[in-house]
């Protein structure tokens, strides 16, 4: 879709639909109040009938506006003035886009982004606009042999402010919200594809389409092979039950000063998880093709850094494996040796993300990276404790982590910190190798990121776990793209100023 950010004056544009705010108790926003004054009360005559809920996300379409070009008028309610919240904001857009596409609106001139989160500039609210509608507007219809079609494709969507102030920088945000939801919309399309289809040989391909794609984007698939000579064993041992050959990719975008140490992202690849010998349960199992989502966020984020070529140097790296119940899986009892030289007694194979991700945290040891990300649909026990609204968030630099929280709360793609004190390491101890692959039921998800910080000491490191935020279950079942908001944020509030 078409974006771009314009001074104008509602009553005076020519447009299939003008989108305005208004806030609970009919209060009108201040393109609101123009319209209502323009055409003779007509808008707050409509309110006082009563059939408008003004609500955040509510909306309703008018009609026939006496003195206003615009062929129709998308109502949308706003909550509480002054009190407006980031994910009411989200939702005001995400509504208002719904509707423009049910309503046959070709094109839309809207004025919410006038409608404010206390302490965000008005860049914030552009780009945070943009990626709620590619939010919204996405669809995965890819298998449906009948597929549903809106009335009318939205092409193009202004922005609109009532001043001429900071248009250029609305305009910048507009393309970071724009590259940021494909990035998102990218990363849920990998997620909601099927297992059969999204292999880890899929996942190489996809990376070297990118390369096509973004000029200066390089790629690299190691083979098994290639693993097997740098001494992946804690890899490899996760794909030797599977007939898909393991990868693991490497995507650079060097764009910054070639002293500038990269940020590294390392994205957990499971494209699908039975447990190994270690066996799920058969409920929602199918749901295990949303293992591989840290990778699909590693996909998202690096696209929207290269679409906007950024000058930064960022490295993506994507651990891509098969966990199946094979006669040569990892059986419970068995050790192997990582790439660190680290033996690891398998305790069970369905703790199978930490041993794909602590090899390639050592890989990338050879980058000198000035910070690490990992990123993993890793543990249920972060559901437990923490919901499906926000992602754990664990790691072994304060800096880092409070970045990744600053970044998290103001793009709405929350995480949340727990503690990595060393006493939880003891619960990974083994009586016949270096380390186990799990502890006892306590505190699963910071033993999980306690076993990844055995492979961490060179680097500032932070462990995203997004198990609960990756995926929605039920009726609205779907890859969410999460955390790819948060760390665009991050992203662009830490690294693209100091490149």
């Amino acid at each position: 879709m078409d974006y771009s950010v314009k001074c104008t004056q509602p009553e005076t544009v020519k447009t299939d639909c003008l989108v305005i705010g208004v806030y609970e108790n009919n209060k009108l926003s201040p393109a609101a109040e123009i319209t209502d004054k323009k055409s003779a009360g007509y808008i707050s005559n409509t309110l006082k009938k009563g059939d408008f809920n003004s609500k955040a996300g509510h909306t309703m379409f008018i009609y026939e506006v006496p003195n206003i070009a615009a062929q129709r008028v998308l109502l949308v309610g706003c909550g509480k003035p002054k009190r407006t919240k980031i994910s009411d904001y989200q939702t005001i857009w995400s509504a208002a886009a719904k509707q423009l596409v049910n309503g046959g609106s070709r094109d839309a001139v809207s004025y919410l982004s006038e409608i404010r989160v206390a302490g965000f500039d008005s860049a914030w609210h552009t780009r945070t606009a943009a990626i709620a509608i590619e939010d919204a507007l996405y669809r995965f219809d890819k298998y449906k042999t009948l597929k549903t079609k809106p009335k009318k494709a939205l092409q193009k969507l202004i922005f609109a402010q009532l001043s001429r102030e900071a248009l250029q920088r609305n305009q910048l945000a507009v393309t970071q919200g724009l590259a940021t939801g494909n990035g998102l919309n990218r990363a849920k399309t990998l997620g909601n594809l099927p297992a059969n289809i999204c292999t880890p040989s899929y996942l190489a391909k996809e990376a070297k389409a990118m390369q096509r794609e973004y000029k200066g984007l390089k790629t690299n698939v190691l083979t098994e092979n290639d693993m097997k000579q740098l001494g992946m064993g804690a890899l490899l041992a996760v794909s030797q039950g599977s007939r898909e050959p393991a990868k693991l990719i490497i995507m650079e975008h060097l764009k910054g000063p070639k002293s500038q140490k990269p940020l590294v992202l390392i994205g957990k690849g499971i494209t699908f998880d039975t447990g190994g010998i270690s066996i799920k349960p058969a409920q929602a199992m199918d749901e295990m093709k949303f293992d591989m989502c840290g990778a699909a966020s590693v996909f998202g984020t690096v696209a929207a850094c290269a679409e906007l070529k950024l000058p930064i140097n960022l490295i993506g790296v994507v651990a891509a494996a098969e966990n199946m119940p094979d006669g040569m899986a990892i059986k419970p009892g068995d050790i192997v040796t990582s790439m660190s030289g680290k033996t690891i007694e398998i305790l069970n194979t369905d703790a199978e993300g930490r041993l794909v991700l602590c090899d390639a945290l050592t890989y990338i040891e050879r980058y000198n990276p000035a910070a690490v990300i990992d990123i993993a649909t890793l543990t249920g026990a972060c559901i437990i404790a923490l919901g499906r609204h926000a992602s754990g968030l664990l790691g072994n630099n304060s800096k880092l982590i409070n970045s990744l929280k600053t970044a998290g709360t103001h793009s709405g793609d929350r995480a949340w910190e727990l503690p990595l004190f060393d006493e939880y390491k003891q619960q990974l101890s083994s009586n016949f190798a270096d380390i186990a692959n799990i502890g006892n039921r306590e505190g699963g998800t910071i033993t999980a990121a306690s076993f990844l910080s055995h492979f961490t000491s060179k680097f500032a490191w932070a462990h995203l776990d997004i198990a609960g935020t990756a995926w929605k279950s039920g009726k609205d079942k779907g890859a969410t793209g999460r955390p790819i908001p948060l760390l665009m944020q991050y992203i662009l509030d830490n690294h693209v100023d100091a490149g």
